[in-house]
């Protein structure tokens, strides 16, 4: 049993079928929100998440399957355990306290097709390996944030009180600016106090915007490359004793019908 299973999984159609539900779960889920399709294919759109929900549990129940004798070790892999999670919470029953707890775990749903998306989990390991450093680059930005926070209180709280009146508003505000939204509105608020004013905010999107962001995307693309290398690694792990004497022991098996097939011949 558990070698049929295994080789439904290993079958290239079956990611496809299960990537296809996801997103007809997806679009299932948009049509939802449209009151007037609700109210005419309410009973549709039910049916049609039973049957994906009941779709996700066989395969998961295939899979499991698929590791045995040694079932457990389906839940080795974390992309399994997120798998798992989201089938066990699409059983909330959608009616009465739990009933907004159920629509959200269906939504949930939708984040399975990075589970079933490799380059879209390499993109995910990419993120949490960036998290350490990501927090590194914070650490700056948030000094940097401190210091312009409150030269900018100092500098222009008097002049333009309602983005500098105090240190939180000036956070706040310099949030603004490092996302270029408008930003220049209250940089030529600030220079009708001081034609220099420009220099504070022009060296704050540099270092803010240019130099800090970019930091961001380097360490991305650096574990990046190491995630895909990780995962090359995988691919290329040697051959286990136990697959390698359950292979040799199907080729002594398609030997031995292949030679009776040239005796009756």
């Amino acid at each position: 049993m558990n070698v049929f299973c295994k080789k439904i999984v290993e079958n290239v159609w079956f990611d496809r079928v299960i990537i296809s539900l996801i997103v007809l779960n997806g679009i299932i889920l948009g049509l939802e929100t449209v009151p007037e399709l609700l109210g005419q294919y309410e009973s549709s759109f039910v049916w049609g998440n039973r049957i994906i929900l009941a779709v996700f549990i066989v395969e998961a129940v295939i899979k499991i399957i698929s590791h045995a004798p040694q079932m457990h070790r389906y839940f080795y892999n974390g992309w399994n355990v997120f798998d798992f999670s989201i089938v066990v919470l699409s059983l909330i029953p959608a009616s009465g306290e739990f009933a907004m707890l159920a629509r959200l775990a269906r939504l949930l749903r939708v984040l399975r097709l990075i589970s079933v998306i490799p380059e879209l989990r390499i993109i995910v390991a990419t993120l949490v390996r960036s998290i350490p450093s990501m927090g590194n680059i914070m650490l700056l930005m948030s000094i940097i944030f401190y210091i312009y926070a409150v030269a900018g209180y100092h500098l222009f709280h008097e002049h333009d009180p309602e983005h500098w009146r105090n240190l939180g508003m000036s956070l706040l505000t310099l949030f603004r600016i490092v996302t270029l939204e408008d930003w220049t509105d209250v940089m030529y608020t600030a220079m009708e106090m001081h034609y220099l004013a420009w220099i504070y905010f022009v060296s704050f999107v540099i270092v803010g915007t240019f130099v800090v962001i970019n930091l961001f995307i380097a360490v991305v693309i650096n574990n990046l490359e190491e995630a895909k290398a990780d995962s090359l690694r995988e691919l290329e792990q040697p051959v286990s004793q136990k697959d390698l004497i359950a292979e040799l022991k199907n080729t002594k098996e398609a030997l031995s019908r292949l030679e009776q097939r040239l005796n009756r011949l």
